[in-house]
């Protein structure tokens, strides 16, 4: 069955501007400027009264779906304009410290006696993403950047590069997981 129309609305906050363009949204703020292409979904996308409005006409049940998960990634990239995102990630170990190294810019993390092991793992952060050291506990990093995907994602990346292999998961609780994310200043344990 199909739904005539269904749309959402998103209120544009002070201090940051929208342009939509054939489903080509950019978000300007005081943060820097994102922009994101939703051309593979049939949906309107169009600016009226300080709102962002996303409809779809004559949708199925996939694109009415559509409609709100296109909403919210334009809210997130309001948010990531005008606050940013963080997310802090603690270094969790039982015997062997893990010893991690940020170069100068915070683009690159460098990871060494993970579980023991003389393997030197380096991970890259994303475009726009930078990472740091925790003032006040030495054992946590602070990932800080405007776009909630790429802040996550390589979030994952850290996670992902120091996997436990060939050993029991329930014992080996050695890693660098998620703690805590939100908005700059404003995170919320997740543990």
């Amino acid at each position: 069955m199909r739904t005539v129309k269904a749309s959402r609305k998103v209120k544009i906050p002070k201090g940051v501007t929208v342009s939509a363009k054939a489903r080509n949204v950019v978000v300007r703020g005081e943060r820097g400027t994102l922009r994101r292409n939703f051309r593979h979904l049939a949906c309107d996308i169009r600016i009226q009264a300080g709102y962002v409005i996303v409809e779809v006409w004559w949708g199925n049940r996939q694109a009415n779906a559509a409609v709100r998960t296109v909403a919210t990634h334009i809210e997130n990239m309001m948010t990531g304009v005008s606050k940013g995102w963080q997310y802090n990630c603690r270094l969790v170990y039982a015997h062997f410290p893990i010893l991690t190294t940020i170069n100068d810019d915070g683009t690159q993390l460098t990871v060494r006696n993970f579980i023991g092991e003389k393997y030197v793992r380096e991970v890259s952060m994303r475009e726009g993403v930078t990472v740091d050291r925790n003032p006040k506990n030495k054992e946590e990093l602070i990932l800080i950047g405007n776009d909630i995907e790429k802040v996550s994602q390589t979030a994952a990346d850290i996670r992902t590069s120091v996997l436990i292999k060939n050993k029991d998961i329930r014992k080996f609780l050695d890693g660098i997981y998620v703690a805590e994310k939100g908005t700059i200043g404003n995170t919320k344990s997740v543990i």
